[in-house]
């Protein structure tokens, strides 16, 4: 009698271990099958996706974004968020075509000047989320419209700059003409912040920071520092994208990263990384950023209206959120 009525509450906890595992798998592998299910869909649809020149053009145009989101995703980790990365986006790709000027020796300047104007950003973002009254989401909109702003007296409210020779052709050639440069740099840059998130110190204390900022504080993490240093290379990444949105189109525009910012928090959300933080990794930000581009293409394909993806960012927003609230309830 005694001996079954401890069986009990083994087996009850033995269930619930395999439902909190099955819950583990679901949340960490659940974009990478919709990923794969959707890319079928889009097979059945359009012979076009079996093309590899196609591919790579999807690749190519999720490049900039992706590469954003992979700096915002440490933000979000963090517990943050950063919206003024499509603000930051818009002014690097002008500063950048700026100090190019046309000319081919300008190239490395131009790149190297405009990731440290980039990342001096990402260091007021991070300061104002330090030291301001309100929450990274007001303090972050307001950096962007303030941005936004900025840049459009920058430019004078017009293209301006000039790329330098080889720079588009160079970051627009394929590799076994079918893999862009440019989408080449996005997946090199998305393996090393994974490696970073996954086997370094900082990596560990982005997650714990995330999951229990006080914990973390007590157990002797530089919380401030930590927290400065996300958003600086939030900053950066922006920066990157800025630059990856130039060599794509060859123009710079001063509205050219607008709406970037909520792209990338469709993908960063839909790749599994949580509001309340704690949780997530770049691999399904990168993933959720070709979840996106797959599902944009397709409404061009079939023919609905460009305003569908609107719609589609909301949906994918609010239920990719529920989805993970729901696999991590009781964690």
């Amino acid at each position: 009698m005694h001996d079954g009525a401890l069986e009990l509450p083994a087996a009850s906890t033995r269930r619930a271990a395999r439902a909190d595992r099955l819950r583990d798998a679901l949340a960490r592998w659940a974009i990478l099958i919709v990923l794969a299910l959707l890319y079928v869909v889009a097979i059945a649809l359009s012979d076009a996706f079996l093309e590899p020149a196609y591919v790579g053009n999807i690749l190519r145009q999720a490049a900039p974004v992706g590469i954003a989101a992979i700096g915002t995703t440490l933000v979000m980790i963090l517990g943050g968020v950063d919206l003024s990365i499509g603000a930051i986006i818009s002014f690097s790709a002008v500063f950048c075509a700026v100090s190019m000027g046309g000319e081919a020796g300008n190239a490395g300047f131009a790149v190297a000047a405009t990731l440290v104007v980039a990342a001096a950003f990402g260091a007021v973002n991070g300061a104002l989320v330090l030291l301001g009254p309100g929450s990274s989401f007001i303090l972050t909109l307001g950096s962007a419209l303030a941005l936004y702003g900025g840049t459009q007296l920058y430019s004078g409210g017009t293209a301006r700059g000039i790329v330098s020779p080889g720079f588009r052709e160079f970051f627009n050639h394929r590799i076994g003409e079918v893999l862009p440069v440019l989408a080449l740099s996005m997946l090199a840059l998305a393996a090393a912040m994974e490696l970073v998130l996954r086997t370094t110190r900082f990596g560990r204390q982005i997650y714990l920071i995330g999951s229990n900022r006080e914990a973390a504080r007590l157990a002797g993490v530089p919380v401030a520092g930590v927290t400065f240093a996300c958003y600086v290379i939030s900053g950066l990444f922006a920066g990157l994208g800025g630059i990856a949105v130039l060599a794509r189109s060859g123009v710079s525009s001063t509205f050219t990263g607008r709406g970037f910012e909520f792209d990338a928090l469709a993908a960063i959300v839909l790749g599994g990384t949580v509001f309340s933080g704690g949780r997530g990794t770049v691999v399904g930000t990168v993933a959720g950023t070709l979840v996106l581009f797959i599902a944009f293409n397709l409404v061009n394909i079939v023919g609905l209206n460009y305003n569908l993806q609107l719609v589609l960012k909301g949906a994918i927003i609010i239920a990719a959120s529920a989805a993970y609230a729901w696999l991590g309830r009781d964690r």
